[in-house]
């Protein structure tokens, strides 16, 4: 079986499974890596969402410049709503259909919060969502801090002006249409008393992801390539 390794056709063969199954294995390990990642967040995470509620103001003078530390953890503040200025969120999908979010800037004594307020369906074509207008006066709202969203290296890219619909919550990009924007905004949790909006999904930090099972197949199709190219040449050099 191993003097035929050594023609031409089978050692070309053999350079290309080993390149192959290593491919494999290195996805393989990249996977139990994502899983490992994936374990921290959900401890990180569950141990912000346990946290006690935090004045938006307070939190962000505790945490300073380290802003993701904040994402996830409970949040307060207290102002007053200007649904004039909404803008809309496009390409959410909630319950299978798609939607928008509703993004509706909330002015505090601190400045201006972009407050998540959840999802709509598609009827909503343009802000301000008369359909489910936010409570009139000072308010005070509950949710989670997140960070501000960036573009991914391919993704649509905002264009200039005012924007009423966008990709994605940018805080950098937005802080061109409102004045003293904070640097996270809040992912409100506060109970809905109709059926719209629905509030945006918390994080679930019991579920590990698919990395693990993913990671078994890599493995296995590395152990596949070797082991069916292993057949076939001992079957090849048999006389």
């Amino acid at each position: 079986m191993w003097s035929i390794l050594r023609t031409p056709r089978w050692a070309i063969a053999t350079v290309v499974v080993v390149a192959v199954a290593a491919v494999f294995v290195s996805l393989g390990q990249w996977q139990l890596r994502r899983h490992a990642e994936r374990g921290v967040e959900n401890t990180v995470n569950a141990a912000r969402l346990a946290s006690a509620p935090t004045e938006l103001s307070v939190a962000l003078a505790g945490a300073g410049d380290d802003l993701d530390s904040l994402s996830f953890r409970p949040v307060f503040a207290t102002g007053v709503f200007e649904p004039q200025d909404e803008i809309l969120v496009r390409s959410q999908v909630a319950n299978e259909r798609p939607g928008f979010h509703v993004v509706t800037p909330l002015v505090t004594d601190a400045g201006t919060v972009l407050v998540n307020r959840g999802w709509v369906p598609l009827a909503a074509v343009e802000p301000p969502v008369t359909s489910v207008p936010p409570p009139a006066g000072e308010v005070t709202v509950h949710g989670l801090a997140r960070s501000s969203q960036t573009r991914p290296a391919v993704g649509p890219q905002e264009p200039s002006g005012r924007l009423s619909v966008v990709a994605r919550i940018d805080l950098q990009r937005l802080g061109e249409q409102f004045d003293a924007l904070t640097a996270v905004w809040i992912q409100q949790t506060d109970p809905v008393d109709g059926p719209l909006p629905i509030r945006a999904a918390i994080p679930d930090t019991g579920d590990p992801g698919p990395h693990l099972p993913y990671a078994v197949q890599w493995f296995s199709f590395a152990a596949i390539a070797v082991g069916g190219f292993a057949l076939l040449a001992r079957r090849a050099a048999r006389p």
